[in-house]
């Protein structure tokens, strides 16, 4: 699907480390849907375990990794997450709202 506007409540001008941080990211595609998806770069997520003196990152909505905080970076993983009907963007977007019932509900589907 093709992506109509890609916007960030923060501007990347104000990003000090772009290959240590995470940005909110607002993505509205053609059907009028908007997405709000967190962006991280790896070092960034390294930072966040060191940080909670943990050696996973903590569980939460997922995120799109990404090298660096620019608008290259991020126009690219965005593009490849809108393919397919956007069936990725649609994915980490929704990621926190399913029910667990539901969630059990379709792993019994797929076993029967």
């Amino acid at each position: 699907m093709k992506i109509r506007k890609i916007s960030y409540p923060t501007p990347l001008s104000e990003i000090e480390c772009i290959d240590n941080d995470n940005i909110d990211v607002f993505v509205e595609l053609e059907d009028g849907y908007s997405y709000a998806l967190v962006v991280i770069t790896p070092k960034n997520i390294m930072h966040l375990m060191e940080k909670n003196e943990q050696c996973y990152l903590e569980v939460g909505h997922p995120m799109i990794i990404v090298k660096e905080l620019t608008h290259e970076c991020i126009n690219s993983a965005i593009e490849a997450y809108s393919k397919d009907d956007a069936y990725w963007l649609k994915e980490y977007h929704l990621s926190g709202e399913f029910d667990i019932n539901l969630l059990n509900e379709m792993l019994k589907n797929q076993l029967d």
